[in-house]
């Protein structure tokens, strides 16, 4: 990893699972006064992890400061789960966002396409003709649906814009392109990843098919999975807040204003629908006891914590006592899955 700290560096910005890698070394996180963990509404494993481990921590540090940052986040859950934190809300300057509710219309659609792929299209030609200034942004659920869209952007438009794809397998020199707007409009159209997690110059539409890639454990398969699933309304309210940032913006939804009205208020937490192995595994190893104990936001099922138990000991990571093996903690030091650690412990 890159490290740009010094001595006398006062701020130090890092990810969630660097934050959990200082904690094995550092369990008191010693160096810190302050704490800011930022899009907590993301409650991915790491950042609920996380959370477990520095409400425990406050207990023993009154000293330490903690501030949790989101724009759409549960706010009563969290305050709640902190012993009633006080909560603050900072109004950021925006512009109105006017938000247009367009299903998909199928029977139009390219032979090969996904219906929302031919819709995203559609939905940015209409735009890109109503309007001659502003780029638009495209989410997509996967890959494949981005460069289908592109494709057919890039038909349709022959030229006039710049169609430019976001998704992690992207080269770092691709992925730059988003960054560095040229002269012409450009469509960028990409996976959930430009929901938060970063934000694109000169965006002043969104064209939202209310999808996402999910990962979910198989407790059959003994695998993730991922599903293309409906997104819930902090997300999409998150998607459409990527335009109206520096002028007036407008979102399509490619969905039935009821059907927005109906979807869950917050995403399902990571750890809801993930093995649990790992979590098991790093809590172990930082002598945080039983996992039914630990102070997570929401508890993990029942059955997901025995199933990850199982796992572990069929590894070698934990005996028939659940103590942490000589193979456990060699296996917690390796930021992988638990399955892979164990595969590179057995190869050398």
């Amino acid at each position: 990893f890159t490290d740009r700290t010094r001595h006398e560096s006062a701020i130090k910005v890092m990810t969630d699972g660097m934050l959990l890698a200082e904690l094995q070394g550092d369990p008191m996180l010693s160096e810190y006064e302050a704490i800011i963990l930022d899009e907590a509404h993301e409650r991915s494993l790491n950042i609920d992890f996380l959370l477990g481990c520095l409400k425990l921590l406050l207990v023993r540090r009154d000293d330490l400061k903690l501030v949790i940052t989101s724009a759409t986040i549960d706010t009563p859950l969290f305050a709640q789960a902190f012993g009633g934190a006080p909560v603050i809300e900072v109004s950021g300057r925006v512009y109105p966002v006017d938000v247009r509710y367009r299903p998909p219309a199928t029977e139009d659609d390219e032979p090969g396409t996904a219906p929302y792929t031919e819709s995203a299209a559609a939905a940015v030609e209409e735009l890109l003709t109503e309007s001659a200034e502003g780029d638009v942004l495209v989410f997509m659920p996967g890959e494949r649906d981005i460069r289908e869209t592109c494709e057919l952007l890039e038909k349709r438009q022959r030229g006039r814009i710049d169609v430019v794809p976001l998704f992690g397998r992207l080269s770092g020199d691709e992925q730059q392109r988003v960054f560095a707007p040229g002269p012409r409009r450009r469509v960028v159209v990409a996976t959930n990843v430009a929901e938060t997690s970063l934000t694109v110059p000169r965006i002043r539409y969104v064209v939202d098919p209310g999808l996402a890639r999910v990962k979910r454990y198989s407790p059959r398969q003994k695998l993730d999975r991922l599903h293309i699933e409906p997104i819930s309304r902090a997300s999409a309210d998150q998607r459409k807040g990527r335009c109206g940032r520096v002028a007036a913006g407008v979102c399509y939804r490619l969905y039935e204003q009821g059907d927005y009205e109906s979807r869950p208020p917050f995403t399902d937490p990571e750890i809801r629908r993930s093995a649990l192995a790992g979590v098991i595994l790093r809590m172990l190893s930082l002598g945080l006891g039983e996992v039914d104990r630990f102070p997570f936001i929401d508890a993990p099922d029942a059955r997901a914590v025995s199933e990850g138990w199982q796992q572990l000991l069929e590894l070698g990571a934990v005996d028939t006592a659940r103590k942490l093996s000589s193979v456990g903690r060699e296996m917690a030091r390796w930021p992988v899955d638990v399955k892979l650690s164990r595969m590179l412990i057995a190869a050398r």
